[in-house]
């Protein structure tokens, strides 16, 4: 094999690619701009979306509670709730979101606290909704000091200190550094997203390659020149290998450099700009995203083989689409699972393809190295990659794979 002659095919092909305005929008379109501005995009609606709703008064309603007027006049100047009317339809309009909450104050409630017998306080609220969530929690919080007040007015008239019901407080510290608790943060999320670039990136060029040269007539005038099959073939999967590594490299750049650019005012979106984003970014281990994307590589290789392979038995552009599009699906599956908690890496998940691999890279950007399952994990798809550029040689090479009709 001559690597002169694999060279040539791949300038030509890397030529050709960048001429083509699909593989550019999906090389470095997508990966470089796209992706990035519809994270930060739908991030920074979402925090003002949330925050909006907290700042906003949220409106309940007062069930009973006529003889407990000193309970509900607080309710009604309590400045986080907005009291409205009592309606006996309160149920609809909770589940109709024209109120977010309804509290019953059984009757007796304050009797019950100057005889100091237990009674019961509900909140009826819409399950799911966020405002109503906050709505409840709100009345929730206002019972609660309620009680402690109620406590402690209790301990005073017996002489009794108030650490009796308080007897220590319970602080928590956070003993872990910086770039493993970055690295738990997104360490999920990091390697799903890298996993699915190496994919997409891959997707256009094998599919532009085989089946698009086949739709354009061009691949019986490359099988003609001194160029043998698996040469061609090499110089073709290097295409392909690029497309995928360059999404996963132009990506990862541009993010980082947005969360460097416009962390500060992102952050200022959060909590009604109290906590800076800057300072709420995880320290990730940059020693830990070199290995993840070392693993990556075999990965991106069996993708671009894989790919390739599928779009040669395709004739056309479109139907190369068909054929490729459900690996998108059966890629997110496992790689959303490695973002799931209490999934804990061990020999058989290891193993588990694009989980095993998901696991790893998280653990690796905690500043964790489990070298056992580490070397597992490479080793498996360096040999699944090593089987798919086989195959994608062995399907070249078949006269019935290449000029199918």
């Amino acid at each position: 094999m001559s690597w002169m002659n694999v060279a040539t095919i791949y300038a030509k092909e890397l030529k050709d690619t960048l001429r083509d305005r699909r593989a550019v929008l999906s090389m470095i379109i997508i990966p470089t701009f796209i992706m990035p501005a519809l994270i930060f995009g739908l991030g920074r609606i979402g925090a003002k979306v949330t925050n909006k709703a907290y700042e906003e008064v949220p409106a309940v309603m007062i069930i009973d509670g006529q003889d407990s007027p000193s309970v509900t006049d607080a309710i009604k100047t309590y400045k986080r709730v907005r009291v409205v009317p009592t309606t006996d339809d309160w149920r609809d309009k909770i589940s109709d979101k024209k109120i977010r909450a309804a509290v019953s104050v059984p009757r007796g409630f304050e009797a019950a606290l100057q005889n100091e017998t237990a009674s019961c306080i509900n909140i009826y609220t819409y399950r799911g909704e966020m405002k109503s969530s906050i709505a409840a929690d709100e009345l929730d919080r206002f019972f609660r000091d309620l009680r402690e007040k109620t406590v402690a007015a209790r301990l005073t008239q017996r002489s009794l200190p108030a650490t009796l019901l308080k007897p220590f407080d319970i602080k928590r510290e956070n003993v872990a550094a910086p770039e493993k608790v970055g690295g738990n943060l997104v360490g999920g999320f990091l390697p799903y997203l890298v996993i699915i670039l190496s994919l997409t990136g891959a997707m256009y060029p094998a599919m532009d390659l085989t089946a698009g040269e086949k739709e354009r007539g061009t691949m019986e005038m490359l099988l003609c020149t001194p160029a043998s099959r698996t040469e061609i073939v090499i110089g073709k999967f290097l295409m392909v290998l690029t497309g995928s590594v360059s999404a996963i490299v132009l990506s990862l750049v541009s993010m980082g450099t947005s969360f460097m650019l416009v962390g500060g005012s992102f952050g200022g979106a959060i909590s009604g700009g109290s906590q800076n984003l800057k300072g709420l970014l995880p320290t990730l281990d940059l020693l830990g995203i070199g290995g993840m994307m070392l693993m990556i590589l075999p990965v991106a290789v069996s993708f671009s083989a894989i790919v390739f392979t599928i779009s040669l038995f395709a004739k056309s552009y479109k139907e190369a689409q068909t054929y490729v599009t459900p690996l998108i699906f059966a890629v997110i599956m496992p790689a959303a699972i490695g973002m799931m908690p209490g999934i804990e890496l061990d020999a058989r998940m290891a193993l588990a393809p694009i989980l095993g691999l998901s696991l790893v890279c998280k653990e690796m950007l905690s500043g964790v190295w489990h070298w056992q399952f580490i070397g597992l994990v490479f080793a498996s798809y360096c040999v699944y990659a090593a089987i798919a550029l086989v195959l994608a040689v062995r399907m070249f090479k078949r006269e019935d794979v290449i000029f199918r009709t």
